[in-house]
């Protein structure tokens, strides 16, 4: 099952002209999930080319306006090109009272529409995987979100069966979905008897803004991949430290203190060229990454491989596996 992030938008609080305001979208297989909405998400999207109406859910992760102002367009974009599949839109408290001032901008909608406040712990669960709410530490109600696999049953081994004499055809499809079955001499086959350990599932995670915290430490332990506020530098930490924000320094080292493999830096500002940024996080975490605008992370099964980092060219418009310079 394929699994990349995609960054619509990654300027901290004001755009830049070659940074959008926040916005991320995480496609697994055929779910696309957003999570934030910064003014100008949709044409970043129109851009991305990766099928704006799949997109079933909208994770928020705090109700300031550079996270949310481009929601209400891409609701009614949605409407105008007659849409029909539902959305639902997940955020922090503070959700509802937007919601209020929103029903008057954009008027009715005809597709089905939900809304609901999130808190911490509590999960939106798909098919075989789900997304937590993190705890994160922000001047105002926040969460994070927490990509989460189901794990995996371990690999089937067709040798190993027809040793204990299962024939092939419907009991080896028994076996792989957990059933036992009966080999030719009447003995029971257990499942564990022909598949491999149990293979686990990937893990994703998004801070959204948040100063370095235990609590994302936590929810990052081990993860594939970390998305964290790098605002500042480390010239501006007590800068991060009055907004609630993070340096690159103090992203680097929350992923470091949680054993993740990789960092993707995000939210930076415009006072500093993404290269200074880099530079700062990967003295302390070298698999750190920083990227622009359209940039993706691949991440493949575990067993496949590490995540990769997948730059578009600004000159051909076009994708390349990439370095990890900005």
């Amino acid at each position: 099952m394929d699994l990349q992030i995609c960054f619509l938008g990654t300027a901290g609080a004001v755009p830049t002209p070659s940074r959008n305001l926040s916005a991320t979208l995480l496609q697994r297989g055929p779910d696309q999930v957003l999570v934030d909405c910064g003014e100008g998400t949709q044409r970043q999207l129109i851009r991305e080319g990766s099928g704006i109406h799949d997109i079933s859910h909208v994770l928020l992760t705090h109700m300031h306006a550079d996270h949310y102002l481009g929601l209400p367009g891409l609701l009614k974009t949605w409407d105008l090109w007659g849409r029909t599949l539902p959305v639902a839109v997940y955020g922090p408290r503070g959700l509802f009272d937007f919601l209020d001032v929103l029903k008057r901008i954009i008027g009715k909608v005809h597709y089905p529409l939900t809304w609901h406040e999130i808190r911490p712990g509590e999960a939106i669960v798909f098919e075989d995987y789900r997304w937590e709410a993190i705890s994160t530490d922000h001047r105002i109600s926040s969460v994070g979100y927490r990509l989460v696999e189901d794990p995996r049953p371990g690999r089937f081994d067709p040798d190993r069966a027809r040793e204990l004499g299962v024939e092939p055809g419907p009991d080896f499809g028994r076996l792989q979905r957990g059933e036992r079955v009966l080999a030719r001499d009447g003995r029971e086959v257990a499942p564990d008897e022909v598949m491999g350990e149990t293979r686990r599932g990937r893990t994703v995670v998004l801070t959204g803004d948040t100063r370095p915290c235990q609590r994302v430490v936590e929810a990052a332990r081990g993860a594939d991949v970390l998305v964290h506020d790098a605002t500042f530098v480390e010239d501006e930490r007590e800068r991060a430290r009055e907004t609630h924000h993070s340096t690159a320094r103090e992203a680097a080292t929350v992923a470091l203190e949680a054993g993740v493999s990789r960092l993707v830096l995000t939210h930076s500002s415009f006072r500093y060229p993404g290269k200074r940024i880099l530079a700062e996080a990967q003295e302390v975490f070298p698999e750190s990454w920083m990227p622009s605008d359209h940039d993706r992370v691949i991440i493949p099964l575990p067993e496949k491989g590490a995540a990769r980092f997948e730059r578009i060219s600004r000159q051909q418009g076009i994708k390349g596996v990439s370095a990890q310079e900005s």
